[in-house]
């Protein structure tokens, strides 16, 4: 007969020594950060593609229409998009911010937890001051509408525009990477009519 594995008997004792070390409360709060980040980056995929129907690449280009009020209509649907798109944003920040910020202040969470937090928080920050900026110059170089949303190391940069000139598309690089950091091949530029 083969004498037990006294390994396999030490890993009960094992895991509840580790709850007992984090906590179940520090457990959830952890859980309810990644599920937040989780709900950021699903609606970072959602509302940084508009239009499904687009080819994919770089560049999405919808090409222009001939009927008047069809435009009309694009045009307040556009505006409407933009509109939700930035709502949408800070709502998934503000969501995002809410659960760090708990955990930051939380005094029974561990000093791992509150310093990752923190750092969350910072990041956010810096990310939310970078899109400000980039919209704000894209828009100075002529552009009616501008959504940028950065994530990690990669940034969509949505425009209003009835079509991109290579110059145009260098630009927006250019801001981007000089407000960032983020390369141009992190960069998505997406047209929106």
């Amino acid at each position: 007969m083969k004498p037990e594995n006294p390994n396999i008997q030490k890993k009960p004792g094992k895991i509840k020594a580790f709850f007992k070390k984090i906590g179940v409360r520090n457990l959830v709060v952890i859980c309810a950060v990644l599920l937040i980040g989780g709900a950021v980056g699903i609606n970072y995929i959602l509302y940084s593609k508009p239009n499904t129907d687009e080819p994919a690449g770089d560049v999405d280009i919808d090409l222009g229409d001939t009927n008047i009020q069809d435009t009309l209509d694009k045009d307040e649907n556009t505006s409407d998009y933009f509109a939700q798109t930035v709502l949408s944003r800070q709502q998934a920040r503000d969501e995002a911010l809410e659960v760090l910020q708990a955990v930051a202040t939380n005094s029974s969470a561990l000093p791992e937890a509150i310093d990752a937090a923190l750092a969350d928080i910072a990041q956010i920050a810096k990310d939310i001051d970078s899109e400000s900026k980039i919209e704000t110059l894209v828009r100075a170089k002529g552009f009616e509408e501008c959504i940028a949303v950065i994530s990690d190391d990669s940034a969509t940069v949505i425009v209003k525009t009835d079509g991109l000139l290579a110059s145009e598309v260098a630009q927006i690089n250019e801001i981007v990477y000089e407000q960032s950091g983020i390369l141009p091949t992190g960069l998505k530029i997406i047209e929106k009519k």
